[in-house]
């Protein structure tokens, strides 16, 4: 099951190429890039893991594609993403997010429900990913 969160999710993967065409974008517009990664990309897990710090006073897309790189080296079973934040008064919130690692093989999640009383029904969901500990997950060590 493929996970389609952040901008693009739904086209093929991009190549590095087409990933420093979108940074170089996203400098142009004055926004700083960062790098998160993480092995559970449950839809609430908003928070993952930053891959150093905000590269706020980058200009060339090349320092950012040498640590998404970087970053695939270290974890190349995680989900890896780039993040473009504008800090303009008035936004200062996430203006771009898309996916650039994936891990080769993600097994998706699953629907649990919940029979309450009064035949109220809760569902949510589960990431196969969860069942293992983290660091482990895709079959990966830290």
């Amino acid at each position: 099951m493929r996970i389609t969160q952040g901008t693009f999710s739904f086209l093929p993967d991009l190549t590095d190429e087409e990933i420093g065409l979108q940074i170089d974008y996203a400098l142009r517009q004055g926004w700083a890039c960062s790098i998160e990664f993480t092995d559970d990309p449950h839809p609430r897990n908003t928070y993952w893991e930053m891959w150093g710090l905000p590269m706020f006073d980058l200009h060339d897309a090349a320092g950012v594609l040498q640590e998404v790189k970087a970053c695939r080296a270290a974890r190349p079973n995680h989900y890896i993403k780039v993040n473009a934040f504008d800090s303009t008064r008035g936004f200062e919130t996430m203006r771009l997010s898309f996916i650039v690692n994936r891990p080769a093989d993600e097994p998706g999640f699953r629907l649990n429900r919940e029979e309450g009383w009064g035949r109220t029904q809760r569902y949510s969901l589960t990431s196969y990913a969860g069942d293992r500990p983290a660091g482990e997950r895709y079959g990966a060590t830290r």
